[in-house]
């Protein structure tokens, strides 16, 4: 790994950390509130790759798990892994990774616009939504059971479908606008 792999992931590190000010909404019956990180995990996995997305995710685990308050609301520390939100959390990690993998081989510099888009688009939500969900899903079960986690997450969907869109458009907006980053391996 090279310094400029560093400070990217650094830099998208604090990228998620920033959307963490922006406070939680919560809804629904399930204790998960609507948040603007999942778009940071999505933007690091397009925009970085799966290797520097990863550690981009793994620096704001790190500092969560070592208790600064960098989780939307205001939350970290050991805690938030006995949360309902823990399985969001974790899946974080394996989203950025998908995300980032999908990236790399979904979206080439040959491509018109459009498919670069697209691409980024089909591997934010297959990393940033079913990875994510699944994770989650599967934490929320084993305190609420998997009918109410599942039926109870479907109202974050639509959001995130948008997030998922707006991380294809920065995406495709990086590729175009520095093309020295996409060489995201």
């Amino acid at each position: 790994m090279i310094t400029r792999d560093l400070v990217l992931s650094a830099l998208f590190a604090a990228i998620i950390v920033a959307l963490g000010l922006l406070p939680p909404i919560p809804i629904g019956i399930i204790l998960v509130p609507i948040t603007a990180q999942s778009l940071g995990i999505m933007l690091a996995g397009v925009v970085l790759g799966a290797k520097r997305g990863t550690i981009a995710v793994l620096i704001v685990v790190l500092l969560v798990l070592i208790g600064l308050p960098v989780l939307s609301g205001g939350r970290g520390g050991l805690a938030v892994l006995a949360g309902p939100t823990a399985g969001f959390f974790i899946g974080w990690i394996f989203a950025a990774f998908v995300t980032g993998y999908l990236s790399e081989r979904l979206v080439k510099a040959e491509q018109s616009s459009l498919v670069q888009g697209v691409g980024f688009f089909l591997a934010a939500v297959a990393g940033g939504v079913i990875v994510l969900y699944a994770f989650g899903i599967a934490w929320l079960s084993i305190n609420i059971g998997f009918e109410k986690a599942f039926i109870g997450s479907l109202s974050f969907v639509p959001g995130d479908v948008i997030k998922a869109v707006v991380a294809a458009l920065v995406g495709r907006a990086v590729m175009a606008g520095y093309p020295l980053l996409p060489q995201r391996s």
